[in-house]
């Protein structure tokens, strides 16, 4: 299937490093972000779900769970995570789901269909396998990204992405480049008298484009 923003998201069971899950379960009334990889024990990966783990504090602080998944089994993931621990030098509290039979990498669209794994199969038959999904506690979709396997992603893009969409929640935009402190912009299709009584003042740079102190 095709996911699109504001979907909701397919709901699945699955075998972690952690245990079973069943994913609309695990989410709760948390945000959750899930980030996949093409395989266990790769140079690339390794380094992002260090950053990950290093970023625990700020995922609580904001309400969101983080969740991986990869192509390989909980055995692998067991193995891996002391090399990610190491490198991170963090603990790596988060579950990584062992999607073996694909299952999960099929339903959120990061492999065809018909896609499947050879004997000796390398990281680059499972290439497309390298994307982030940021869901919400109503279990929508609200962003994805997928990078290819040679650039590292840059987590505290996907941290800033998070405070953009969690303000956004309050009836707001976010400009370029925005992070927490700036101000905000007022979607349009609130009008003048509105955005008063809502926001108080606000500076109008076009009449389509107001910006005002962001909600706490």
């Amino acid at each position: 299937m095709s996911l699109r923003i504001n979907d909701v998201v397919p709901d699945f069971t699955a075998e972690t490093d952690q245990g079973s899950i069943s994913f609309h379960d695990w989410i709760g009334d948390s945000w959750a972000i899930l980030f996949s990889h093409p395989k266990d024990f790769t140079p690339v990966c390794t380094t992002e779900f260090s950053a990950v783990a290093q970023l625990s504090e700020e995922w609580a602080k904001r309400n969101t769970k983080v969740i991986g998944v990869s192509v390989d089994g909980v055995e692998e993931h067991k193995g891996w995570k002391k090399d990610i621990e190491s490198y991170g030098n963090a603990s790596a509290g988060f579950p990584i789901i062992a999607d073996g039979d694909l299952k999960v990498s099929k339903l959120y669209d990061m492999l065809p269909a018909e896609a499947y794994l050879p004997d000796g199969r390398t990281p680059a038959d499972s290439a497309t396998v390298r994307s982030v999904f940021i869901i919400g506690p109503d279990k929508q979709l609200k962003l994805s990204m997928t990078y290819p396997m040679t650039v590292g992603r840059n987590f505290a893009e996907i941290l800033r992405a998070l405070d953009g969409l969690q303000m956004s929640a309050k009836g707001v935009a976010t400009p370029a480049n925005w992070v927490p402190g700036e101000d905000v912009i007022i979607p349009p299709s609130v009008s003048d008298d509105d955005a008063r009584a809502k926001f108080g003042e606000f500076e109008a740079i076009f009449p389509y484009l107001r910006k005002t102190k962001a909600p706490e």
